[in-house]
């Protein structure tokens, strides 16, 4: 099951999440996608694209091919991404008959909450990867730096608004997930405001899991922090597989 956010809520997708959030992002993923790798970097599949904000930057440099899940979220990535072919898949299961010279798979890869699925994702990320090309993983966390966080955001559109409280713990330390617990106000147009709780279950595994994995399922594999302006060193980091 969805959670709500990519569900009935996903219209309101890019009032929690605007695109305008992650143009540092984008171009820190694009300059290792492009340096991964000994052949050029054409084109691209990101799968669990989302809403499309990180393809909204990436597409100035890749012809992108964008897999979700969400009927929802990809209907909100077409307004955003005309011009990019979209298609609904699961990253477990999805086969496209076709490869990349690229393979991208962003947070989204946190809602992959056992070893078996895990595997699944990277799996289909080499099996669409071209020889000589890289596929890049980005997590949310991993076991040695995870750290439960409290945060809050939102912002208004033309005619309505939301803000949301995110609290994510780990009840089971010793398990591989932990949960991310939101409650979002949702204020119509005719003022209305109503409060929705959405729990999201995600999936923690450590390095040294995220490398043997990768090495399992053929690439070569290497670990990164994500280094981006306003994010503390070490907070983040990414995973990437040459094929």
């Amino acid at each position: 099951m969805l959670p709500k956010l990519y569900d009935q809520f996903s219209s309101w997708w890019t009032l929690l999440s605007p695109p305008n959030d992650y143009a540092d992002e984008a171009e820190f993923y694009t300059r290792e996608l492009i340096a991964a790798g000994s052949e050029p970097a054409r084109t691209l599949l990101e799968l669990g694209s989302g809403g499309g904000n990180n393809a909204s930057y990436m597409k100035k440099h890749f012809l992108i091919t964008l897999v979700d899940l969400s009927p929802g979220m990809l209907s909100v990535s077409r307004n955003l991404n005309p011009e990019c072919e979209h298609i609904q898949g699961d990253m477990r299961t999805v086969r496209l008959g076709r490869q990349f010279d690229r393979v991208f798979i962003h947070d989204a890869i946190v809602y992959m909450t056992t070893v078996s699925d895990l595997r699944k994702a990277i799996g289909t990320a080499f099996l669409h990867c071209r020889p000589g090309g890289a596929a890049l993983f980005a997590p949310d966390h991993v076991r040695e730096t995870f750290r439960p966080y409290t945060g809050h955001g939102g912002c208004d559109g033309e005619d309505r608004g939301l803000r949301y409280l995110e609290w994510t713990w780990d009840p089971d330390p010793a398990d591989s997930t932990y949960l991310v617990d939101f409650a979002y106000l949702l204020r119509d147009k005719d003022g209305d405001v109503r409060v929705e709780y959405d729990r999201h279950v995600e999936g923690l595994f450590g390095r040294n899991e995220w490398l043997q994995l990768l090495t399992e399922a053929g690439f070569e594999p290497r670990n990164m922090p994500l280094a981006i302006p306003d994010v503390e060193p070490g907070t983040y980091e990414v995973f990437l597989g040459v094929k």
